[in-house]
């Protein structure tokens, strides 16, 4: 059966790919510290050796929108552009071509099926920086193949956030059954509390740090009964317009299955606070 070596639960910056690229005349002034906690984060990772990725993101309405939106859909194709015009422009976020596991992609369609998750998919799937930006932070090689999974935390209705969790265990589950060798890391990307439009945007920090310090105690303590007690679609309005993001993390909570992270670091922007949870799901 396959071995899950690392679980990754991290905010996805769309900056930070060309902060970390700007000389010491032109970067800001948090750069350094942001590359040195990226850097140590992302050694988490290559220290499981993974062989194959699953990631979790959500599309920021670049290939899904409302003629048609999938509540949780799997990517299952042998490639995946990656990046889209808007975000070279803005972000200076680089083209790519990732590899897929369709093998694996099958499984977790055919599987979820099984135990009650009627997961929609993909043969033609290009993604967009949820996937690419965790990418660029822990696997810059960018050379293992993905089976990328978008989450709906956007367009209304969206799915409650127990269902969210209860996602995380089945992915747990099903990829633990996955009959194959290989080594899994499962990253999943989402946000603490977040202002995109509104009048908390761009603050000196998150627009609702209360909230990201339960966040962040939450998730580094595995606490997922206190965070669904608090957490609902309604309540995540409060911490700002675009917090229903923090539900990816909450589904990340539910596949490392209520343990204590093993890495947890965060580092407070001028406008967001940027998180890093690692699990070793066999305590390595």
């Amino acid at each position: 059966m396959a071995k899950i070596v690392a679980i990754c639960a991290t905010t996805h910056h769309p900056f930070y790919y060309k902060t970390s690229k700007m000389g010491n005349d032109e970067a800001p002034p948090f750069a350094e510290v942001w590359i040195e906690k990226v850097t140590n984060y992302r050694e988490t990772l290559t220290q499981a050796r993974p062989d194959v990725l699953v990631m979790i993101g959500s599309d920021h309405f670049h290939q899904l929108w409302l003629n048609a939106m999938p509540q949780f859909l799997v990517g299952n194709a042998p490639f995946y552009d990656a990046n889209y015009y808007n975000e070279a422009r803005e972000f200076g976020l680089p083209q790519l071509l990732l590899r897929g596991d369709v093998e694996l992609g099958n499984f977790i369609l055919e599987k979820g099926l099984e135990i009650g998750f009627d997961l929609a998919f993909s043969n033609e799937l290009r993604v967009d920086h949820s996937i690419t930006c965790p990418i660029f932070t822990i696997r810059p090689e960018a050379d293992l193949p993905i089976v990328p999974i978008y989450t709906n935390i956007f367009a209304p209705p969206l799915p409650q956030p127990k269902r969210f969790v209860d996602l995380g265990i089945a992915i747990r589950n099903i990829v633990e059954e996955w009959p194959s060798d290989k080594r899994v890391a499962i990253i999943g990307t989402g946000h603490l509390s977040l202002e995109l439009g509104g009048p908390r945007q761009f603050g000196p920090h998150g627009p609702d740090p209360e909230f990201d310090a339960k966040a962040v105690e939450w998730i580094s303590k595995g606490m997922i009964n206190e965070a669904l007690a608090e957490v609902t679609l309604e309540s995540l309005h409060k911490p700002g317009n675009a917090t229903h993001g923090f539900m990816d993390f909450m589904l990340m909570m539910g596949v490392a299955k209520g343990q204590v992270a093993d890495y947890a670091d965060t580092l407070d922007l001028f406008h967001t606070m940027e998180a890093y949870f690692t699990w070793y799901p066999e305590g390595d």
